[in-house]
């Protein structure tokens, strides 16, 4: 048994998506999320700084004795995670779009995908694509200013509302029946994503799958916490402590053992 936490990190809050279903699949486990919103949105920045904020995060929280670290952001994911793996003794996990899952849920056989541009430029997601792709008409749509609507509490907004008539309605009057998430803040939007599209695309995103990834590695590691443990949650932020307190307690319910903390 491995009391250590488990460490998240995101450009802002994203994440949380990810840290509810990992606490789902392992209540046991201790956490320690960073949200480093003061810098975010790295969607849009060179890649070299995003990889050395990224790597900023990583020490912080192995600083904080964590056991593995999971790269809630897939910017980040698709141009650093490789190179991270092989500085680094943790365990890593990363987010990729879920090209997969969406494969095999169109009827249309045509998909859309609404990501950042680093997510859609990079390595990582160009493989998934030529892997998973196949048979299939995909179109891609960068999300600009959305990730920023979410991190100001304004997924529900006019203007959240108009960006997403935007982006996707495009893709509906090509047919497109399922849209793939390729960004943790965007999970954030799904009311208004259902709102605008009437209803009527499947919503595909992989939080779930990377919450059973991180049980694989913590069981393969021999890393995960028994039955039993107390767990503890830390959440630190670079932004404003009260807006992201309120989108954390308005995703999960009463955090155990919660410590807030601004920096």
């Amino acid at each position: 048994m491995n009391k250590q936490p488990i460490g998240i990190f995101d450009s802002g809050v994203g994440g949380l998506c990810v840290l509810k279903q990992i606490r789902e699949r392992l209540p046991y486990e201790s956490i320690t999320y960073f949200a480093d919103s003061g810098n975010c949105p790295y969607g849009s920045k060179a890649e070299d700084e995003a990889l050395d904020l990224a790597r900023k995060n990583i020490e912080f929280l192995l600083e904080l004795n964590c056991k593995l670290i999971v790269i809630a952001c897939n910017t980040v994911t698709a141009v650093a995670i490789d190179c991270f793996r092989s500085e680094y003794k943790v365990p890593f996990i990363g987010m990729e779009p879920a090209l997969k899952p969406a494969a095999l849920q169109t009827r249309s056989k045509k998909i859309g995908i609404l990501a950042t541009e680093n997510t859609l430029n990079g390595r990582l997601f160009k493989q998934t694509f030529d892997k998973y792709a196949h048979g299939l008409e995909v179109f891609i749509q960068p999300g600009h200013g959305l990730v920023e609507l979410v991190e100001t509490g304004g997924q529900n907004s006019e203007k959240a509302c108009n960006l997403l008539k935007e982006y996707l309605l495009p893709m509906m009057e090509k047919g497109v029946d399922t849209i793939v998430l390729g960004c943790t803040h965007y999970p954030f939007l799904k009311e208004m994503i259902q709102t605008v599209t009437k209803n009527s695309v499947t919503i595909v995103e992989p939080a779930d799958a990377v919450a059973a990834q991180t049980k694989r590695i913590l069981v393969q590691y021999e890393l995960i916490s028994m039955a039993g443990n107390d767990p503890q949650f830390q959440f630190y932020t670079t932004g404003k402590k009260t807006m992201a307190q309120k989108i954390l307690f308005d995703t999960i319910d009463s955090p155990y053992g919660l410590e807030f903390i601004e920096i």
